[in-house]
């Protein structure tokens, strides 16, 4: 087999510093795995709220109640999920915000 040659603007990568390059690429990952966390709660969120309001409205419907008044509850109980779940989002991600400032701090 052929070895393979680097293009020639290429940079070459100095592995010598091999320590240094892992931390950089666990900060990156770190701060990658974060970002993506956060989408993933607030697609978690969505889907409790609209699965309480379903259930909500389905067990109204089913015990024949009147529908506008099913339909508010439905639409009141979702909302009400979906500000709790916001705002808990907002203070987890506020919270680890915090924490990675601290260990920083620590660090230096």
């Amino acid at each position: 087999m052929a070895r393979h040659t680097p293009h020639p603007d290429q940079l070459p990568l100095n592995w010598s510093d091999n320590e240094a390059i892992e931390v950089i690429v666990e900060q990156r990952l770190a701060e990658r795995f974060e970002a993506e966390s956060f989408l993933w709660r607030f697609r978690l969120v969505l889907i409790e709220t609209v699965m309480i309001g379903l259930l909500v409205l389905v067990a109204g419907l089913f015990l024949k109640q009147p529908t506008m008044l099913v339909l508010r509850g439905s639409v009141i109980v979702a909302a009400s999920c979906l500000a709790t779940g916001l705002l808990l989002l907002s203070l987890s991600a506020g919270t680890a915000k915090l924490m990675t400032r601290l260990r920083r701090r620590q660090g230096k």
